[in-house]
């Protein structure tokens, strides 16, 4: 597909704001030929951080980049390119960064939420390859997710599609019971704590993770009725612990009502190395389909 669109030897950085660093991947059309990250400086900061944002998208740049695309933490509007409250950086409440971008360089620039990004890194060079209809479901600090349906990257009219974690669940919401949060909210310890105790191979570490698996369980049936995928990839950090709940997931999956829905989703954990920067240079790649 690249190849008849004449993207594989374009030259496209992508950007990952994470929770942490600032991250750069230069691109040449399927290959990652470097990358740099640093620490965010001063979040509460606007300009600063702007600033902080251009200096390292300098590092890479040159006339030979077609297009820059950038993953945020945050609620984006892909049409405009602004920023809406940055989960990790407080002085982002409204930003227009697409255009604070462009005008920096001169190039296009594309601009969506982590989600979004993961799963098109996944479908363009991951588990998702050749799968018209599928999910990026992110375990972390929170649950995001990205919805791919017939090859393209599905957004919605507010670019809110996939917001499983949302949906009440129980006495909460999926998100609740389906992050991070789920180990200290209900068992007092960190899901690094739980994953410890479960490779250490202890009872009470294992238990917590069968019944992660089972609460899982329920959010992949609401994204089986929602959107139907034939493939779910999980990445963010309790990717990590995917053989310690996969298989109470599994069991708990068998009661689905639609078998044939079932019997054609693949569940798999994300093994595509530095996938942030990938799914954000794929946002030029989906844009040019």
């Amino acid at each position: 597909m690249l190849d008849f669109m004449g993207l594989k030897n374009e030259m496209v950085l992508g950007l990952d704001i994470g929770g942490t660093n600032m991250r750069v991947g230069l691109f040449n059309g399927l290959e990652l030929v470097n990358h740099y990250a640093e620490p965010i400086r001063n979040r509460n900061d606007e300009k600063d951080t702007l600033n902080q944002l251009i200096g390292i998208i300098q590092k890479f740049y040159s006339s030979d980049v077609k297009a820059i695309g950038i993953g945020v933490p945050s609620v984006v509007d892909p049409s405009t390119g602004t920023v809406y409250n940055a989960v990790n950086i407080p002085s982002w409440v409204e930003v227009p960064l697409r255009e604070i971008i462009e005008n920096a360089f001169q190039t296009p620039v594309f601009v969506n939420n982590d989600a979004n990004c993961f799963a098109l890194g996944e479908y363009y060079f991951g588990a998702g390859k050749n799968k018209e209809h599928m999910v990026g479901l992110i375990l972390g600090t929170g649950t995001g997710a990205g919805i791919i349906c017939n090859g393209k990257l599905l957004a919605g009219r507010n670019n809110g599609a996939g917001e499983f974690g949302m949906i009440p669940y129980r006495d909460s919401d999926f998100e609740h019971y389906c992050s991070g949060g789920f180990f200290e909210q209900i068992y007092g310890i960190s899901s690094l704590k739980a994953y410890q105790h479960a490779t250490n191979n202890e009872n009470e570490g294992l238990k917590i993770w069968v019944a992660f698996g089972k609460h899982l369980a329920e959010l992949v049936k609401t994204i089986l009725f929602s959107v139907d995928p034939e493939l779910i990839v999980i990445g963010g950090g309790l990717a990590q612990a995917y053989t310690f709940y996969y298989p109470s997931l599994i069991e708990s999956l068998k009661d689905f009502a639609f078998k044939n829905s079932l019997e054609h989703l693949k569940i798999k954990k994300s093994s595509l190395s530095n996938a942030a920067l990938f799914g954000a240079a794929s946002l030029f790649y989906d844009h040019n389909r």
